[in-house]
């Protein structure tokens, strides 16, 4: 008879901290190992995932388990309430039981920069990731790029995983541009990309976020654009196409496209989302990128606790 039990595409995996390696002065790889993360499914590119913290002066984090975690968690008294954050996958390793995940070691105090000061091996977490038992979509993968035409990631150091993870995983054949801000010169990670992809680390050394990659992108977009023109949205007597603005102090700046047409330029960008927003305003309103081969998500926003 055959099993009636469905797969859900998500589900909690509880494991504990295997290895740590500080990559950077901003960065730190936690290696997460649990005994059944061989069913963690391998998507790549940009694929989240939710973790759950240890409350602090504790070692051990705290999630409901089952499809209704989130609701569960919810309901959980605060002082019980482990704080969960969304991160980047780097690395799977199904065989080995493991995921790595890379941290950002900000400057905020907030509890996932307090959790990584401290950690320790042994530590236990709770991640909430794709299972590949699931013979669907798992959703949280934003990179969806046409086949063929220019590539353009750009975004600051919250989004230097998700980049590098996306490089890894192009074809051969790809070609484009990277653009990563990050705070410290000693912040350049490497990073195995197709030889058509070039990548660009731009050292912020305590200017504002966006003072390096804005500029950078601005630049490359008057290279790129110009000669692709057929992305370029057709406008009324040359004016610049009209774009409604987002509020990112009271909305959250998350616009992908389903699906992306052919297209010569694709581009993906992420980090905080004043940054992402003027980004966003340039490329699209005026300089006509299409909006359906284009992806702008704010990861975080500066001044504002992640709730």
């Amino acid at each position: 008879m055959p099993s009636t039990v469905s797969v859900a595409p998500w589900r909690v995996f509880t494991v504990e901290v295997r290895a740590l390696r500080r990559l950077s002065p901003s960065f730190l790889r936690v290696t997460f190992a649990g005994p059944d993360l061989d069913r963690f499914a391998d998507n790549g590119y940009d694929q989240r995932i939710k973790v759950a913290l240890p409350l602090p002066n504790n070692r051990v984090a705290d999630l409901p388990d089952g499809p209704d975690w989130y609701q569960r968690w919810r309901e959980l008294p605060v002082g019980r309430r482990s704080p969960v954050r969304t991160y980047t996958v780097r690395a799977v390793r199904p065989q080995a039981q493991e995921v790595d995940v890379d941290l950002v070691l900000h400057g905020d105090g907030g509890p996932a920069t307090r959790w990584a000061r401290r950690a320790r091996l042994g530590d236990r977490l709770a991640l909430v990731g794709p299972d590949a038992e699931y013979p669907g979509r798992h959703g949280g993968v934003e990179f969806r790029p046409p086949r063929g035409g220019t590539l353009l990631l750009a975004g600051d150091e919250t989004a230097a995983p998700a980049i590098c993870a996306i490089l890894e995983r192009l074809p051969a054949d790809a070609h484009g541009h990277a653009l990563i801000e990050a705070p410290d010169p000693g912040d350049v990670l490497p990073v195995t990309t197709p030889a058509g992809v070039s990548v660009t680390w731009l050292a912020r050394t305590g200017g504002e976020y966006g003072s390096r990659l804005v500029p950078a992108v601005t630049a490359l977009a008057a290279e790129l654009l110009p000669a692709d023109r057929s992305v370029l949205v057709p406008a009324v007597a040359g004016a610049p196409r009209a774009l409604t603005d987002v509020d990112v102090d009271q909305e959250i700046l998350w616009e992908v496209p389903p699906s992306s047409d052919p297209a010569p330029l694709y581009a993906w960008l992420a980090g905080e989302a004043g940054v992402i927003r003027r980004l966003r305003r340039h490329l699209v309103a005026e300089r006509g990128l299409d909006r359906g081969a284009v992806a702008f998500m704010g990861y975080w926003r500066l001044g504002r606790a992640d709730s």
